[in-house]
């Protein structure tokens, strides 16, 4: 519905700028606070973030971004944007500003013919997923099903397709934008082509995507999945193993691996692999992960794809406090196992872990110019998860992942996944980004050159 309520004071009684009257009308709602609901609409994901935009505009569609980015521009009101709300240091809300908010906006189509899916940027990955496999069809898509497909797409997207057919942002054939004009544009490899060469893992810096058209591939309803435990005292080896085998893997094989701790307080290492194309030739390949060492629990079986892609829902509900720091490496050599058990033995609760994300395959066989994804050639995502609940515990959690971060460092490619970062400043912004960053900072300063689109890893126009 139409917003009809004025407001007297758009950035907050807190603040300094002046009091604003125009009102913002959309086909949407807007939240001010205040107003009933304002304390549950301005929470995210993470837990630890706290902070009080002055309003939040729950979009409808396009034509809603754009008079919400034009009234932000011409008020100087600083602009969050937010999907799914799963950046780790709450990137998608603000203090004092506008949150433009997508989660409203899920229309999604599936031609199953040409296998592609044009949907709508309010989508999170579990909905995206159940509308593709009604027909056997998927992309790559995280790990989360909480997770909102914007964001994954902008920062590059990892999931178990991703060494089979890339990375999500590699299967985006074109997508809606609005820029920071307020202009509603399309982007494709005809149409705007510098603007959609940005949109493929340069974030958010360069507009609002609204909606995107993914590729799709046939891979049926289940995988073939292999997982195990094995003892913290076994742990070397397996991890040893587990570079090994997954350095060397087929493009179907995903493998991804992390320490763990149990209620008890006993901790393991956990190998958990799965294989796109038949199940046959999968047991094949995964059956190697079962059969090493002397785990403690091992499975191997058919599973839904959509019970493999909420899998990790368990461990990341939304409202816990989460901090991480994530790097990449080319191998886990003897001294990163080293550096890694001995931090993790220290970690502060049951909650933590280290976890290894498998990359490469397809995702390094793609030239680094061809998108803003530039740490193509690692072979591992690792980082730590600190996740705890008492505000009291905030420095522990994060000293705790820092410290083993800076373990690890020497033994890393020095690159790191945007999607990853946290609010750690611009050189690993520019790490994350290697030799496109300059690119990426002339389109910057073509397509917002006053950096409205700042929440976000944020790449400084050129100028």
């Amino acid at each position: 519905m139409e917003q009809r309520q004025p407001y007297d004071d758009l950035m907050g009684k807190s603040h300094s700028e002046p009091r604003l009257t125009p009102q913002l009308r959309l086909k949407g709602n807007v939240i001010l606070e205040g107003n009933a609901g304002y304390d549950e609409a301005r929470t995210v994901w993470n837990g630890a973030i706290d902070k009080r935009p002055a309003m939040i505009a729950y979009c409808a569609g396009a034509e809603d971004v754009a008079r919400a980015v034009a009234f932000a521009r011409s008020h100087h009101i600083c602009i969050a944007v937010r999907s799914g709300g799963h950046n780790v240091a709450g990137l998608s809300v603000c203090d004092g500003g506008m949150v433009i908010d997508l989660s409203h906006m899920k229309r999604i189509e599936v031609d199953p013919v040409r296998r592609i899916a044009r949907a709508e940027a309010g989508l999170n990955l579990g909905e995206f997923d159940r509308a593709t496999q009604e027909h056997g069809l998927a992309t790559t898509m995280g790990v989360n099903s909480d997770t909102g497909i914007a964001g994954l797409t902008l920062g590059g997207g990892f999931g178990k397709l991703g060494r089979k057919y890339g990375l999500t942002c590699d299967n985006l054939i074109a997508a809606e934008v609005v820029t920071a004009e307020g202009k509603i544009l399309r982007a494709s490899a005809t149409e705007h082509p510098d603007l959609f060469w940005g949109l493929r893992g340069g974030g958010g810096n360069f507009g609002i995507v609204t909606a995107f058209e993914y590729r799709l591939h046939a891979i049926g309803t289940s995988l073939l999945v292999a997982s195990v435990l094995h003892r913290y005292d076994a742990a070397r080896e397996a991890m040893r193993f587990y570079d090994d085998f997954a350095r060397s893997a087929a493009d179907e094989v995903n493998v991804d691996a992390a320490l763990v701790t149990l209620p008890s307080g006993d901790r393991f290492f956990n190998i958990s692999g799965s294989y796109v194309g038949s199940h046959f030739d999968g047991e094949r390949a995964l059956s190697p992960i079962v059969k090493f060492g002397s785990p403690v629990e091992t499975r191997l079986a058919t599973v839904p794809y959509l019970e493999i892609q909420s899998g990790g829902d368990a461990l990341f509900p939304r409202g816990r406090r989460y901090y991480w720091k994530a790097q990449f490496l080319r191998e886990i050599s003897a001294g990163a196992i080293d550096a890694l058990l001995d931090a993790y033995a220290r970690a502060p609760n049951t909650s933590s872990l280290l976890v290894f994300q498998h990359v490469g395959g397809a995702i390094a066989r793609i030239p680094t110019p061809d998108s803003p994804y530039a740490n193509r050639d690692a072979a591992f995502d690792c980082f730590p998860v600190a996740i705890w609940d008492d505000p009291t515990e905030d420095d522990a959690n994060m000293r705790w992942a820092r410290e083993l971060w800076s373990a690890v460092r020497p033994y890393s490619t020095g690159g790191v996944y945007a999607n990853n970062l946290g609010d750690e400043g611009e050189d690993r912004v520019r790490d994350a980004y290697g030799e496109n960053y300059a690119r990426l900072a002339a389109l910057k300063t073509r397509y917002d050159p006053t950096n409205l689109f700042r929440l976000n890893q944020n790449i400084r126009p050129a100028t």
